[in-house]
């Protein structure tokens, strides 16, 4: 107990507010989630091997060219 005591007023509030983000680290890890219909029903979600193609867009410019834009399909 001797080292709380001789805490300055700088160790106290570093320490506070190391102890407040580990409270609020374990709530959040801990407390109940809330109720996602998406989440928690997977209604209306579509199947991996049904999924659309994914694309990617590229764009593409040096100086003193004319500036593209390239669709990429995966």
């Amino acid at each position: 107990m001797d080292y709380v005591a001789g805490m300055d007023w700088q160790q106290a509030v570093s320490l506070l507010i190391v102890a407040a983000t580990a409270g609020v680290f374990l709530w959040t890890r801990f407390r109940r989630r809330q109720f996602r219909f998406e989440r928690d029903t997977h209604c209306g979600c579509s199947s991996p091997s049904q999924a659309a193609p994914q694309r990617s867009i590229v764009f593409h410019a040096r100086k003193g060219e004319r500036p593209q834009i390239i669709l990429k399909s995966q």
